[in-house]
């Protein structure tokens, strides 16, 4: 690995763990410079914009998740979809709970925004093959008779999102335990009426 390749690294790195902390929006070249211990310039000349700066910290974040949550999973090699979806669905609300009950590709949405910029329509992107990944697997599980073959798998999913959008919001206001609790028991709900 070149030198510079590692120097980007370690920034997007800190710049991850930043935006974890305080939001996407918070970054910017100048203090994560201060936090790298680098000069503005030097910084800004591995990514000449914030925009640019976030964009490189979604993908960051986006190969961070599938290192977190899908790949453990897929190491796994479980042929049950059923056990395959509890596996990323703990892995999912690990990620979750890793930003102190946050989610960084939650808080970085902006509905508010007239005009969807770069960082938005990557945010986007990201979260869109997230849905798409557990659609796939729903839809093999129907596919093999694990579920309903009348189960409706984008249904499916916007459900099982709907949990973890609960669950994210629960965490805030009443912690991990019961967070964890309620979102496990509307999952097991979930897959029985999926049967």
């Amino acid at each position: 690995m070149s030198k510079g390749k590692a120097t980007r690294d370690n920034i997007l790195n800190r710049a991850f763990e930043l935006a974890s902390e305080n939001g996407l929006e918070s970054l910017t070249i100048g203090e994560l410079a201060k936090q790298c211990n680098m000069s503005k310039s030097g910084l800004f000349a591995h990514f000449n914009s914030k925009d640019n700066l976030q964009l490189a910290v979604l993908e960051y974040a986006n190969d961070v998740f599938i290192a977190r949550v899908i790949e453990p999973v897929r190491q796994l090699r479980l042929a049950n979809i059923e056990s395959k979806l509890n596996a990323l669905l703990k892995n999912w609300l690990s990620w979750n709970h890793a930003f102190q009950g946050s989610c960084m590709f939650i808080d970085a949405w902006r509905e508010n925004s007239l005009e969807q910029s770069n960082t938005q329509n990557a945010l986007k992107n990201t979260v869109e093959s997230w849905l798409e990944y557990l659609h796939i697997q729903i839809s093999t599980a129907v596919s093999r008779g694990e579920f309903n073959r009348e189960l409706n798998a984008k249904q499916a999913v916007f459900e099982l999102y709907g949990l973890y959008l609960s669950a994210h919001l629960y965490y805030s206001i009443h912690g991990q335990q019961i967070s964890n609790e309620m979102f496990w028991q509307g999952v097991e709900r979930l897959f029985k009426s999926w049967k």
